[in-house]
């Protein structure tokens, strides 16, 4: 079905989608040409942004907050304490976490937060441990295990994920052994796919698995 709402003030109304066997309660938010299909279910007080995409089966706890221009692919899980900023894909069946310490009895656990930073990408089935921040447009590979903060630009994936290497804007690895820029604090790689010009940190290339 098209649900469409009125925004009080524009004189103008915004629209998005949700499947006819999708669940979405009532307090969410949910922003204009979003797109929420099959049995996905979004609680109440969760907010997502405009032109999402949110995949079959997709949950989303209460209160997460989704950005703009979000893709959640079929299956993933989303729980209470996740924050994704604009531009981000999850990868099917992934799962992010907030509990270090799970019980089925324990009554005063406490919710701990995770932020996946713009443009990052969490590949199929890795499972995001609570208490990490996913930097700008770092790539998580299919099955990883993070458990660490993985910094910007990052290739990570194994159990634990581990630095692996660094990729571009595009999201294709950058070739380390050809540098065209270099200071004290950071060396500059150029993409061979699209041209652009990646800065990494010095402190985030000593990370890096040999």
């Amino acid at each position: 079905m098209e649900v469409e709402f009125s925004v009080s003030g524009l004189g103008k109304s915004r629209s998005y989608f949700v499947h006819p066997t999708a669940i979405v309660e009532e307090g969410a938010e949910i922003g204009e040409g979003t797109r929420i299909w099959h049995f996905a279910h979004v609680r109440t007080g969760a907010k997502i942004g405009r032109n999402c995409n949110i995949g079959k089966g997709v949950y989303i706890d209460v209160g997460v907050e989704i950005g703009d221009r979000v893709k959640i692919q079929n299956f993933v899980s989303v729980y209470r304490g996740v924050k994704v900023e604009d531009d981000v894909f999850l990868g099917p069946h992934a799962t992010l976490t907030n509990d270090l310490y799970p019980r089925s009895f324990n009554e005063d656990w406490e919710v701990v937060p995770t932020l996946i930073k713009r443009g990052a990408s969490i590949g199929a089935n890795a499972t995001i441990v609570c208490g990490v921040t996913i930097g700008e447009y770092a790539m998580v590979g299919a099955g990883a295990v993070v458990t660490k903060d993985v910094p910007p630009h990052a290739l990570v994936y194994g159990n634990p994920a581990r630095v692996r290497g660094f990729v571009c804007y595009c999201g294709r690895p950058l070739d380390l052994s050809k540098p065209v820029k270099e200071d004290e604090e950071a060396v500059t790689f150029r993409c061979g796919h699209c041209g652009k010009e990646v800065r990494i940190p010095r402190k985030h290339l000593a990370l890096l698995e040999r």
